[in-house]
């Protein structure tokens, strides 16, 4: 019984983290916003962009096994047009940061946790 207890909370793990930074995310800097759930992310509104609604620009999100407030995926890096890795790391309950290394240098952006999408 233990055992498949044990095999059921590991199962259910990942999705429970996962719930931590499920929602909207507005960028700190740019009128852009993000739904990140079931693992990746797509751009539900981009005031400069309206094309890019609808984009996935967050995928094959994944929580870093002992800590629950980090994940790693990889995150769409418009300037050089593909996809590279990126660690999310939530730091308190409304701003995530997103870092993404290519080669020796790094980039981190932040975004802030809104209730609900702003009115147009």
């Amino acid at each position: 019984m233990k055992l498949l207890i044990g095999f059921a909370l590991l199962l259910i793990a990942p999705g429970l983290y996962a719930e931590a930074i499920d929602g909207f995310w507005q960028h700190e800097e740019e009128p852009v916003w993000i739904e990140i759930s079931a693992g990746g992310g797509q751009v539900v509104r981009n005031d400069n962009r309206p094309e890019a609604v609808g984009f996935e620009m967050l995928r094959d999100l994944r929580p870093i096994e002992g800590d629950d407030s980090q994940w790693s995926g990889e995150v769409y890096a418009a300037r050089l047009g593909e996809y590279k890795d990126a660690t999310l790391t939530l730091e308190g309950d409304d701003l995530l940061r997103f870092k993404v290394k290519v080669g020796f240098m790094s980039r981190t952006v932040l975004w802030r946790r809104v209730a609900s999408m702003p009115a147009e």
